[in-house]
């Protein structure tokens, strides 16, 4: 049975804390007033988030089993090694998304279309004849896509009256696919072997560490730029955070040249502590700006002269 706990993959739940950015910037940009109830509503729509990614998780695990024997770590994943069932599989899965979908319906029907939507990106991901994971480019672009949806679960915890402004959302997109894109760089470079990275994954076979290091960097530009302007736009003073935006994504970069690189398991980065003071310290800066008001930000966009 722990095979099968184990496909689930619940040490990938701490993932789901990319929902708090879209409670954050609920809070923020909504009347929001705290109630113990909405301390119910997260912990249940927290779960429902967890069970719909274990049920991603789960197919994900099946279907990729002849690809991840290619793989230096991930050939030792239970599916891969072990003798497992199909039909407990399918069943774990569909135990798995009724858990998710009877959960989120108590948080609100938004949030309910939400968990939907990720349930199919992860089908549209796995599952043949579209399997984008196999499509260069749009296999990072799609799984990303997860990100956003994340926020917007965030967000419909909190409130299901408005939506959140368009530019935190792509800008939140594409610093998913940064990361993913990180990701696939930091294992392509691990595999070491073109031919076996393209039999491991089969977008592989049209990447290089060139074009997955120029993609990944594109993407932070992108990112920055939604992100910028989302943060000037509702909080001026915001714009004095953002070299340290900035330098959040070359720091997750630098960390994707290390040997056996956390990046590749993003569950794990944990460990590198000089990353989580980083972020503790740009989330300090963050909650200041956002309630101290500092005049000085007006002036430079202010097309007045000096003195006038």
């Amino acid at each position: 049975m722990k095979n099968y706990i184990k496909i689930a993959r619940p040490d990938h739940w701490v993932k789901n804390v990319f929902i708090m950015p879209g409670i954050a910037i609920a809070i923020l940009l909504t009347d929001f007033t705290f109630s113990g109830g909405m301390i119910v509503k997260f912990i249940i729509g927290f779960m429902a988030t967890c069970f719909i990614a274990s049920a991603n998780y789960v197919i994900n695990e099946w279907l990729d089993a002849e690809f991840d024997k290619y793989h230096p770590t991930k050939k030792n994943r239970p599916v891969v090694s072990e003798n497992m069932k199909l039909s407990l599989v399918l069943t774990e899965y569909a135990v798995l998304i009724a858990a998710g979908l009877i959960l989120s319906y108590f948080v609100c029907m938004p949030f309910m279309y939400m968990e939907i939507w990720l349930l199919i990106m992860g089908v549209l991901y796995n599952v043949k004849p579209i399997r984008t994971k196999d499509i260069p480019y749009l296999d990072v672009l799609s799984e990303s896509i997860n990100n956003m949806i994340r926020l917007l679960l965030g967000w419909f915890i909190i409130t299901q009256e408005f939506q959140p402004p368009i530019s935190i959302l792509i800008g939140y997109w594409f610093a998913g696919a940064f990361l993913m894109a990180t990701k696939r760089f930091a294992e392509y470079r691990m595999i070491g072997d073109p031919s076996v990275a393209g039999l491991y994954r089969k977008s592989f076979a049209h990447y290089s560490e060139t074009s997955l290091l120029v993609s990944s960097f594109f993407y932070a530009m992108c990112a920055t730029f939604f992100i910028g302007v989302f943060m000037i736009k509702y909080r001026m003073e915001y714009i004095i955070a953002m070299p340290f935006v900035f330098g959040l994504f070359c720091f997750y970069l630098y960390i994707a040249f290390k040997p056996d690189s956390a990046v590749q398991k993003p569950e794990k980065l944990y460990k590198e502590k000089s990353l989580l003071i980083y972020i503790a310290v740009l989330t300090v800066i963050l909650l200041a700006l956002t309630f101290i008001d500092i005049p000085m930000p007006s002036y430079w966009v202010n097309p007045t002269l000096f003195g006038v």
